[in-house]
């Protein structure tokens, strides 16, 4: 997404779930929100009447949205779609990501979860459709893979569960090694 192809509401969004990855819900100030969209200063009351957590909650919407998105290409350019292919394909996003970024930006999703699972059940219930939104075409294309349902189900939470564990460990370390070894070592796994 450009910031400047889009309009103020749709910007705020973006820059929010930037500020997610960084700073998580609690160091997500909403003027600094509206200053890195380049929205004017009425456009939080304008178009989020429900404040922080609308704010929060829509921006945890499109990241899922985006992550769909991601996976729903990765299956798209794939000449030889298997579970572990799609895993790989997930995880090399991130590693590239968090690599060219300097590790300053994880997952907006974790990081509201970790912040608000316990205090903001808006937040935490947008957090949670958000992996909704992100493990469906996950689930989907397994099923195309041959994979059943039940089983489709499954291999998407461990894939979602080690990369996200995965991710958390790369920014503490500063490296894409967890990245590198929860894929070579969880492919194997999916493709059984």
């Amino acid at each position: 997404m450009s910031a400047s192809t889009h309009g103020p509401r749709e910007r705020i969004v973006y820059e929010a779930a930037q500020h997610l990855r960084r700073t998580g819900v609690a160091g997500t100030g909403l003027r600094e929100v509206v200053v890195a969209a380049g929205a004017p200063r009425g456009s939080l009351q304008h178009y989020f009447p429900g404040g922080k957590d609308q704010i929060v909650g829509e921006a945890l919407e499109w990241s899922g949205a985006w992550a769909a998105a991601r996976v729903q290409e990765h299956v798209a350019r794939m000449r030889r779609p298997t579970p572990g292919h799609l895993f790989t394909a997930i995880v090399d996003d991130w590693a590239a990501d968090l690599a060219s970024r300097d590790f300053e930006r994880g997952c907006p999703v974790a990081a509201a979860v970790v912040d608000c699972a316990d205090a903001n059940d808006a937040v935490r219930q947008a957090a949670n459709l958000a992996l909704q939104t992100w493990q469906r075409p996950i689930t989907e294309a397994l099923v195309a893979m041959g994979r059943g349902p039940r089983r489709a189900q499954v291999l998407s939470t461990l894939m979602l569960c080690a990369l996200e564990g995965a991710v958390v460990l790369a920014r503490a370390q500063r490296d894409t090694a967890p990245l590198r070894l929860v894929a070579r070592e969880l492919a194997p796994v999916l493709d059984a």
